[in-house]
């Protein structure tokens, strides 16, 4: 009898954990894509003297709009356009925006297809790079396998990667959903005690943490 309760309990957590991905893991992604937007704005400021750049600003604006307003895939099109012939830093920014376009408009492989050739372009930012590889794992969460995720996720948990808080949480998600309870447990321990975390990470961890419950024997 033991054993039905044993299993009852891990269906419930499964549910929870289900319920709050739902309900946050967008977040999460928004989260790390508004950086996108921060930097946009800082190339914007920085750049907006020359009459080509302050354009590009425009077509850059313009085409986040149109995926604001529920057409991604005309704007997939245009942010690509703005990637292909983009003089200053707007070129990566719009290849990144074109990826969640594609998201948006339901074409996960398009999606990562891009971030992948994005995560290798040598003229771009290492950060943006990472970034580009942080946002295919998101996109590969439910379709790829525990080796590809782990393989994708190795060298963005290195503590000198921007993005290591946002891959170590999903490392986490990852054990969990491979039933390594413990090591899910430990890995958001780590984040919820790491004050260098960003907070939204950490409130996530500490969501998953109340899921997980506390140790077998207590503790």
């Amino acid at each position: 009898m033991s054993d039905v309760f044993r299993e009852v309990d891990e269906e419930v957590r499964h549910e929870q954990w289900v319920k709050l991905w739902k309900a946050y893991g967008h977040y999460a992604i928004a989260g790390v894509v508004s950086v996108v937007l921060v930097v946009a704005g800082g190339v914007g400021w920085k750049e907006y003297r020359t009459g080509r750049q302050q354009a590009e600003s425009e077509q850059f604006t313009a085409a986040g709009e149109l995926l604001a307003a529920g057409q991604p895939e005309l704007a997939s099109q245009r942010f690509a356009l703005l990637a292909d012939n983009a003089s200053s830093g707007y070129g990566t920014l719009a290849r990144l925006r074109e990826a969640a376009a594609l998201a948006a408009a339901g074409n996960a492989a398009g999606a990562v297809a891009v971030l992948d050739r994005l995560a290798v372009v040598d003229d771009a930012d290492p950060p943006l790079r990472e970034l580009a590889a942080l946002l295919a794992v998101y996109q590969l969460m439910d379709s790829a396998s525990r080796d590809e995720l782990d393989g994708r996720l190795a060298p963005l948990l290195a503590d000198d990667s921007p993005w290591h808080s946002s891959a170590r949480e999903l490392s986490g998600v990852l054990a969990f959903r491979g039933g390594e309870t413990e090591r899910a447990r430990e890995i958001f321990t780590v984040i919820v005690e790491d004050t260098a975390a960003p907070q939204a990470v950490r409130s996530r961890a500490a969501g998953m943490l109340a899921i997980l419950g506390t140790r077998s024997g207590g503790g």
